[in-house]
């Protein structure tokens, strides 16, 4: 049986019982926030947004260094490993590619590495699904294969009380941020060829809670895997629409964000994000 080894980046926002119960290994992003600078989980939500309020700066982010992949990737290839290294949308972030330069660095056909063209939950789910493959002795390219089949089947959508620091990031157009600007207007969003879109646009919480709720209740979700709903700071959003899978009896775990995913998202956004049957 191989040996295998998966390796992610933090904006997969996995918990920290995810990383146990499947041993993977997450590589972080940077953020930050004028002068200082901190590794992705390193804070708190609470303590970043804290962090957030008082900086006379817009925090930023940075992608993952190649030569920490190479340091990573040449560990586990020392100790007899396959990799399956697993990472958010190249449209959205260069990590990614950073992975891949490590790769040739070390001139390894053992070292798989994947593009989701999904970020935060949407690579989350393929981690645990690749990790019960790889618990039930999977080869590599089985597992490959299911997780590159995930791209067109792992279903979002996400409620934003803001798409300010999505334009400010560069993760989203000005003019699709432009309607975020208007009072009261609660912008709905989805992923499409790995970039963000504007899906809809509601006005106040109530209207924006039910088009999350709607997409909920029509959702048609693999058997065996989990919904996950992530958010920031917005437990009165994900709250009721766990209920819905509830008592659809489809297991769903809910998820805060990480820094890195907080700092493009801002305070109050929540997703649902699942594994279409």
């Amino acid at each position: 049986m191989e040996k295998i080894k998966i390796v992610t980046d933090s904006t997969a926002d996995l918990t920290r019982e995810l990383i146990e119960e499947y041993d993977i290994e997450v590589v972080p992003l940077t953020v930050h926030i004028g002068e200082e600078s901190f590794k992705d989980g390193s804070l708190t939500l609470d303590e970043f947004f804290e962090r957030m309020k008082k900086s006379s700066s817009f925090p930023t982010t940075s992608q993952v260094n190649p030569q920490d992949f190479h340091d990573v990737y040449k560990k586990y290839l020392n100790e007899g490993y396959k990799i399956l290294s697993i990472h958010i949308s190249s449209a959205l972030s260069g990590t990614g590619q950073s992975a891949q330069i490590a790769k040739d660095m070390l001139e390894s056909e053992d070292i798989v590495i994947i593009d989701t063209m999904n970020v935060s939950a949407g690579i989350m789910i393929s981690l645990i699904e690749a990790g019960k493959m790889v618990k039930a002795g999977k080869s590599l390219q089985e597992i490959e294969a299911e997780v590159r089949s995930h791209k067109d089947r792992i279903k979002l959508l996400a409620a934003f009380d803001t798409l300010e620091n999505l334009v400010r990031g560069g993760r989203l157009s000005k003019a699709a941020g432009a309607v975020g600007g208007i009072l009261g207007i609660k912008p709905i969003l989805n992923i499409k060829d790995g970039r963000l879109e504007m899906k809809d646009k509601v006005r106040g919480t109530k209207k924006a809670l039910k088009a999350l709720t709607d997409f909920a209740a029509e959702a048609k979700v693999k058997p065996g895997t989990e919904v996950v709903l992530i958010h920031a700071k917005a437990d009165d959003m994900v709250n009721p629409i766990k209920a819905i899978f509830d008592s659809k009896g489809v297991s769903c775990r809910i998820v805060p964000v990480g820094t890195v995913i907080a700092t493009h998202g801002g305070p109050g956004f929540a997703g649902v994000f699942y594994l279409e049957a």
